[in-house]
């Protein structure tokens, strides 16, 4: 059988490689790290998280929720290795990066039927004869940029998507921090920095007048309402962060009479507690600034910045016009487009993409059609949207319960979530049974190499 070549080693790319692998397919696997790296990754590890270590709710009453068990459904090696990094996040599931990663690239490394390639791919013939998926993300670099950009026909859409800073734990002022859940759920497992009126006029004014780093004249400003840096969504009223992501919802500090005006929360970034994550709190401004500023926010006067928040050009592809809900590309038949080239957002949703590009490079390279997956399930639902011919203007797109057909359930909106998450997970089980894709399945090929 002819080898899977998959180009890019991220969230996506490590998914489709894996999941050729286990249904038996021999993968070429190229990763251009460590040896060209991008503006945002920091190592050459396979997976590695650049804006966040958290991997959103676990609540199954929640579309992150319930792809998430989607994904596990499908035999997700992402899922597996989140739940060996696993750190204390209450509801949500948060990782510890390093581990995280190094889990992937080392089930990688060590899959006989994996070849890992550390090398820059810059060309791609579609007449070649090789099934090819294409996961090299957002940060794709510029000459594989051109290629894609030839091989579509058409110009790339792009968008910036902001990373936020971290912080050390040890240079935190704990007497004016505090423990507690996001939003009232889970766990307390989140710092909370309380301010009062005049505290948070403070920092909002010193947030909306800061040095923001310039952009090349030839780039345009073109921000993903997923991903907002901290300083444009400031700009956008005086109390848009008091009411958005520094809402002080079921947060009442030791020692208040009342509640704060606004609250930033830290999230824990790594399994030893030592490292904590600004929630919300992506941003452009420069790195002096970043100090300047959110030295602000109370318990952060004195903060070491292990890492500043930064801004890169995202890429991805006009998906209406040239993406099958299969991923695959409508022109180039056994070409697949994995991750958040694809038109998907978010760390789910790339490494889902990635899932089903993989089933269906392994299904053409078998002489099979590729498939979609059922609209009543909550990925397959979002592959349809990005994917549908007549969409125009994408911009990159979360799972949502918005894309999900109604369900029949007594009681309130969540009520008709977990309805819609219940037969979402019975559709799917039955289509990947049906397909003989499910995970237990897996393993049973016989070598023919």
């Amino acid at each position: 059988m002819p080898k899977v070549r998959v180009i890019g080693g991220g969230l996506a790319g490590s998914e489709a490689a894996w999941h050729l692998a286990e249904l038996g397919v021999d993968v070429d696997l190229y990763e251009m790290r460590p040896h060209n790296m991008t503006p945002a990754h920091s190592t050459g590890l396979l997976g590695e998280l650049v804006c966040s270590n958290s991997l959103k709710s676990e609540e199954l009453s929640n579309a992150a929720g319930l792809l998430k068990e989607e994904m596990r459904l499908m035999g997700s090696l992402v899922m597996e290795a989140a739940e060996a990094a696993r750190v204390p996040a209450g509801s949500a599931l948060a990782v510890d990066r390093h581990e995280f990663a190094r889990f992937i690239t080392e089930r990688l490394e060590n899959h006989p039927r994996v070849n890992l390639i550390r090398q820059e791919v810059t060309q791609l013939n579609p007449n070649d004869g090789l099934v090819t998926v294409v996961a090299t993300g957002p940060l794709t670099s510029k000459s594989f940029s051109s290629v894609l950009q030839e091989l579509t026909g058409g110009e790339h859409l792009y968008f910036y998507d902001a990373a936020a800073p971290i912080v050390s734990a040890d240079s935190l002022d704990m007497s004016k921090l505090f423990w507690g859940s996001r939003y009232g759920k889970g766990d307390a497992d989140y710092l909370n920095a309380p301010m009062t009126e005049e505290e948070y006029e403070r920092f909002w004014q010193a947030l909306v007048t800061a040095e923001r780093h310039e952009l090349k004249e030839f780039e345009r400003e073109v921000f993903f309402e997923g991903c907002m840096p901290v300083e444009v969504l400031a700009s956008r009223g005086r109390d848009t962060l008091a009411f958005g992501p520094l809402k002080p919802v079921g947060l009442t500090p030791p020692g208040w009479s009342g509640r704060p005006y606004a609250v930033v929360q830290l999230r824990i970034d790594n399994r030893e507690r030592t490292l904590f994550n600004l929630v919300g709190f992506q941003t452009n401004l420069k790195w002096g600034e970043q100090e300047r500023v959110f030295r602000l926010i109370p318990g952060l006067e004195r903060a070491e910045f292990v890492r500043y928040g930064v801004m890169h050009r995202n890429v991805y592809l006009n998906a209406p016009a040239v993406l099958r809900s299969t991923c695959e590309l409508r022109d180039h038949p056994g070409i697949f487009i994995a991750g958040q080239l694809s038109g998907v957002e978010g760390y789910l949703e790339s490494s889902a993409s990635g899932i089903l590009a993989g089933m269906n490079a392994g299904r053409r390279v078998r002489g099979l059609e590729p498939f979609s997956l059922p609209e009543e399930t909550v990925f397959g639902a979002l592959m349809s949207y990005v994917s549908y011919e007549g969409k125009e203007n994408l911009q990159p797109m979360h799972v949502s319960f918005g894309l999900l057909p109604s369900a029949a359930a007594k009681g309130g909106k969540k009520q008709k979530r977990l309805a819609q998450a219940e037969r979402s997970l019975r559709v799917l089980a039955t289509f990947l049974n049906e397909h003989d894709l499910g995970p237990v399945s897996r393993g049973h090929e016989e070598d023919d190499r």
